[in-house]
């Protein structure tokens, strides 16, 4: 038996215009270096000011509810703090949310993201076609704290430089290394997983 609501979706009812392309930055602002997607969000924000097809937010949220900040994008780049101890602190690991399932590491914010997809994609809510995801690597990620540590405040810039700079290619109609389905093309600024 299908789902009425997937079957007869209702409109969204948005109270202004919604920028295609979002930047999304994950995070727990007092989990010291948790924070560090949040940091590299909102140092991209100021990249990308002006930019009126980018739009860029911050969120402590997690699951489900980023449906709502992710349905009727055509791009997302989503960007959280990792622990996977495979790499050194300060690592910026770029990869498409099909590469999530293979990643095992200490994130909450990464815990159903590919599910929160198909999940959109059953309910009938436009689910962006690219998507990217910057992981920050970081070295404990439930220390408490307001400040990253002096490593993960260090890679901030670069990272953001490289959000911004791939929110651009979507904004401009180009593909990244990798879309929604995981498809792979190079783009010679990032390093993909």
């Amino acid at each position: 038996m299908q789902s009425s609501i997937a079957a007869n979706p209702l409109p969204r009812a948005t109270a202004r215009r919604r920028a295609p392309i979002l930047v999304l930055g994950l995070g727990n602002d007092i989990l010291k270096d948790d924070a560090a997607g949040l940091r590299v969000a909102e140092a991209a924000g100021q990249m990308l000011a002006g930019e009126t097809d980018i739009e860029v937010r911050t969120t402590t949220s997690m699951g489900l509810t980023l449906l709502d900040e992710i349905a009727d994008r055509e791009a997302v780049v989503i960007v959280d703090a990792v622990h996977t101890g495979n790499a050194k602190p300060g690592a910026v690991h770029c990869m498409a949310p099909v590469m999530l399932k293979r990643l095992r590491a200490a994130s909450p914010h990464f815990l159903g993201l590919g599910e929160t997809l198909e999940l959109g994609r059953r309910l009938n809510l436009a689910m962006p076609e690219k998507i990217a995801v910057f992981a920050i690597e970081i070295e404990d990620p439930f220390a408490l704290g307001e400040t990253l540590t002096p490593t993960i405040a260090a890679v901030v810039p670069s990272a953001a430089a490289k959000v911004a700079d791939l929110a651009r290619i979507f904004a401009s109609g180009g593909q990244s290394t990798a879309d929604t389905r995981g498809n792979q093309r190079a783009h010679s600024a990032i390093r993909w997983h």
